[in-house]
């Protein structure tokens, strides 16, 4: 898969799996209300598809951004995968997932795609 591919695949994870969460939400007794923070990873991914254009054109600025970008979502999505297992949100778990696993993703081809250009370079 090319690094662009990843990377959009991935911001598109991150901008429709908060989206369907945020708009499917049903409220309890003791959180009746979606916390607006559920939205982050949503921002996060429409930064990466912004940074797609760059990455395709393999601007090296626009792809380590891309790449911190990534890290700090897959950091980031962490607590929520935690908390989704301690109460037991099936859906939840499955969209933090999703998430997780196309970041990984990205992050891999990222790395060898900077590590094919190191060793084009020397």
């Amino acid at each position: 898969m090319k690094t662009n591919q990843a990377n959009l695949l991935n911001a598109l994870t991150l901008i429709l799996m908060p989206l369907w969460s945020y708009l499917t939400y049903e409220g309890t007794i003791e959180k009746p209300d979606q916390s607006i923070t559920a939205l982050i990873p949503l921002f996060l991914g429409v930064v990466l598809l912004l940074c797609n254009g760059g990455v395709k054109r393999e601007n090296k600025m626009i792809a380590h951004i891309a790449v911190f970008i990534t890290l700090i979502a897959l950091i980031g999505l962490l607590k929520p995968l935690n908390a989704a297992i301690d109460d037991g949100r099936t859906l939840s778990i499955f969209r933090v997932v999703a998430m997780l696993i196309t970041g990984s993703l990205a992050m891999i081809t990222f790395i060898k795609s900077f590590i094919a250009a190191r060793k084009k370079t020397k």
